[in-house]
């Protein structure tokens, strides 16, 4: 009986034993588990604290290279803009020197256009102060049928100084209307004589510049076409480009040309549909003839933009302005403008 308490004792200290042996395994584990987990935490905290830190650093980074670099697109954009204004003010130079240097050869001409009607005027205004000493003699006379006559005579005679001068009035006008800047003003533009005064001023200039030049100046207007809106200046200027052209054109053929060739320029206008036609043709040479800042003219004489601009003009007016050019045979510009 001894034997077998002392046994069952034995098994239950040894159960027990084994259970805190166990439970002391367990807690270990467990205590591990945790320190396990505490230091994953700890790892991850510092982790995400480095990560942090390193995404602070880069945001840092970028924030100083977006200010750097819109710095460096507001410098750009400053320079560009300054650009932008530094071409536009070459550009209106350019235009302006265009202008100026095809009011220059127009000079010349309108000159000698102008010296015919004052010629008259003058003439006309001696005649008339000769006139009224003959009237005051026939009043003094007192023959009334003689001086009536001699009245008679005065009017005529200023008639004809009020005739010409008005012309010149209006070759003066011409003159300002071509060298005036542009308003933009669209105004109703009786297209034929616009054509016609185009031609006759550029003929007169070279004329003028060169007293052995001679060409037939043929004109073929059409009578239907009528007024259209048109800035009346701007195609003014285009047509006075296209004829000084043309009759460059034709003069420096004729200089190379054996005789029998006569120099022709010719300008015809036409209403077609819902657009109106202007024709400008040459029997000259004229290369390279849209292309910027090229001229045939010696130095001095051109700037190489006047057909380039009379194109942007003319697409401005929601037109078109093409040409068909035969080396050595001459070249036919066709405007077409809206009616």
């Amino acid at each position: 009986m001894q034997l077998l308490e002392i046994s069952l004792e034995s098994r239950v200290i040894v159960g027990i034993s084994g259970m805190v042996l166990l439970f002391t395994a367990f807690l270990i584990a467990f205590v591990v588990s945790q320190r396990k987990k505490l230091q994953y935490h700890r790892d991850l905290h510092a982790l995400h604290e480095e990560q942090e830190q390193i995404l602070t650093q880069q945001n840092a980074l970028l924030e100083q290279r977006v200010e750097e670099r819109t710095a460096e697109l507001v410098f750009q954009k400053n320079e560009l803009q300054k650009s932008l204004h530094d071409l536009n003010l070459a550009q209106s130079q350019l235009i302006q020197k265009e202008k100026m240097a095809s009011l220059g050869e127009l000079t010349a001409g309108i000159a000698h256009e102008i010296q015919n009607p004052l010629n008259f005027v003058n003439n006309f205004s001696d005649v008339t102060i000769e006139l009224i000493g003959e009237l005051l003699e026939e009043l003094k006379n007192n023959d009334p049928e003689e001086a009536m006559a001699v009245a008679d005579s005065i009017r005529e005679s200023l008639e004809k100084i009020s005739h010409h001068g008005k012309r010149a009035d209006n070759i003066v006008k011409g003159m300002l209307e071509h060298s005036k800047v542009d308003t933009g003003k669209i105004e109703p533009t009786d297209i034929n004589h616009l054509a016609a005064e185009s031609l006759k001023l550029s003929y007169n200039a070279l004329c003028a510049k060169d007293n052995a030049f001679n060409a037939s100046c043929e004109t073929f207007f059409d009578e239907n076409v009528t007024q259209i809106a048109v800035v009346p200046q701007a195609i003014k200027r285009v047509l006075v480009n296209l004829f000084s052209n043309a009759f460059y054109a034709v003069k420096e053929k004729m200089a190379r040309s054996r005789e029998g060739y006569h120099p022709v320029v010719s300008i015809s206008t036409k209403a077609e549909k819902d657009n109106i036609l202007i024709i400008v043709s040459d029997n000259g040479t004229l290369p390279k003839i849209f292309q910027p800042f090229f001229t045939s003219k010696p130095t001095g004489e051109g700037t190489g933009l006047g057909l380039s601009l009379s194109y942007d003009i003319i697409r401005a007016h929601g037109g078109e302005l093409t040409v068909e050019s035969v080396e050595g045979e001459g070249a036919t510009f066709t405007i077409v403008l809206p009616a």
